[in-house]
């Protein structure tokens, strides 16, 4: 009890910390250079905006780093408390197919987590509530909430059978076999992704705008991208942001606009920003991202039964836990997991930040219309009330994109390479 409670204190001590440090300690002010270009926000927003866009990030950004260690705070206070032992014991109680007590020992898991950070995930819902961000109701932010669990509960299912039939079988080599299974598994993920989990939550359906549809199959064609078809979703139904992406690998790779994207940008900055995602494609960052995850699965397994077997040798009988076999040895498992995923998370963030730059240079270099390029980012800050100069933390931990800061900028030093013809002429002669 004493332990919970110290846990306690020194969660609530370290989301003080982050409170201070993101309204007072982090540095956010604009470069002085910066100020009055393209990227300096007070050419592009409004008071009410810069305020709005201030105060939603410092929330945003403090919920984040609240929602990471209160994860591990109860995967420690469900082995501390003893809980883990006794869901592990009630269910071998119910049944003897071992299948089963799996299956219902990561469901009382799963649920007490979902239970316990539901408080923190209503509060992120309501902030973007406030700030108009998010406008789905309830219902259907609940309802999305619930299929969250599910899909989870489903895969953590899977991924949980697999690496224990393995750790009982092969208790020093279970990392290998458990990593091999999951290459074929981590493929599979990536086709089925657009076509069976995307649909759960949003509806796509083929680009209405035929003739913006056109102009962008054209823009694919000069990618030499074999692409028949451009996606669109309905997600105005629950937010005011605007994105963009692509997903997928090979026959089931799919190029998606939000349609709130296409209500706010004009056809060039849409252009800009298909460019900018046929850009993943050519430069094959997809595949890559394939390769890096089935790489960061080797070491993070590796790395994982190794401070599993060590915890379980230290704290193990005092959990309550029989062997590395026992089910109920599962919460030090995705704590461990857990504690990697975010100790690698800065290092895919800075790998990801480069594939997006190579993907802006692409973009601007097939467009040629760094205008528009700015143009959409600017309203892309605007409609996601983003923070153009974060704070270096919230960058480090948070960022797979360069700020917007960096990507206007970026762009904008491309006006003079592509300036109207009549500008350039206009310029040359005014040289001779």
């Amino acid at each position: 009890m004493k332990k919970a409670l110290l846990f306690a204190v020194g969660f609530i001590l370290y989301g003080v910390l982050m409170w201070f440090y993101l309204l007072h300690g982090a540095h956010t002010e604009l470069p002085i250079q910066y100020r009055g270009s393209a990227a300096d926000p007070t050419m592009f927003m409004n008071d009410r905006q810069l305020k709005l866009s201030y105060d939603f990030s410092r929330l945003k950004d403090l919920i984040y780093f609240l929602s990471v260690p209160l994860e591990w705070l109860i995967y420690l206070l469900v082995l501390g408390f003893g809980l883990s032992k006794k869901m592990g014991g009630a269910v071998k109680g119910i049944t003897r197919f071992s299948l089963v007590h799996t299956g219902l020992y990561v469901l009382l898991l799963s649920f007490v987590s979902w239970l316990l950070t539901f408080p923190l995930r209503y509060y992120s819902y309501t902030v973007s509530r406030d700030y108009h961000i998010s406008v789905q109701l309830f219902q259907g932010w609940m309802k999305d909430s619930l299929i969250d669990f599910w899909v989870g509960w489903l895969f953590t299912f899977l991924t949980v059978v697999v690496i224990y039939f393995f750790i009982r079988k092969a208790k020093k080599k279970w990392w290998l076999y458990a990593w091999l299974i999951s290459i074929p598994f981590t493929i599979f993920m990536y086709f089925i992704q657009p076509v069976v989990i995307d649909p759960l939550y949003n509806k796509f359906y083929p680009l209405k705008d035929q003739a913006l549809k056109e102009k962008i199959l054209t823009l694919a064609d000069r990618a030499e991208i074999p692409a028949s078809n451009v996606y669109e979703v309905n997600m105005s139904e629950k937010t005011n942001s605007l994105n963009a992406y692509v997903n997928g690998i090979g026959s089931n790779l799919r190029i998606v606009l939000w349609d709130t994207t296409l209500d706010r940008l004009n056809d060039k900055q849409v252009l800009f920003v298909m460019a900018h995602e046929m850009g993943h494609y050519v430069m094959n960052h997809l595949y890559q991202n394939l390769i890096g995850a089935i790489i960061l699965t080797l070491f993070g397994l590796f790395l994982g039964s190794k401070i599993y077997m060590w915890a379980l040798a230290k704290w193990g009988k005092r959990w309550g836990i029989k062997g590395p076999g026992d089910i109920a040895g599962l919460p030090v498992l995705l704590l461990i997991f857990s504690l990697l995923s975010f100790l690698a998370g800065p290092v895919e963030n800075a790998v990801s930040r480069k594939a997006e730059k190579d993907a802006d240079r692409y973009a601007i270099e097939m467009t040629k219309e760094p205008e528009a390029a700015v143009g959409a980012f600017q309203k892309l800050t605007i409609s996601g009330l983003s923070e153009v100069n974060p704070p270096k933390l919230v960058k480090f931990f948070l960022y797979g994109h360069p700020t917007m800061l960096e990507r206007i900028t970026f762009l904008d030093s491309y006006k003079d390479k592509y300036k109207p013809e009549e500008l350039q002429k206009a310029k040359k002669q005014k040289q001779q």
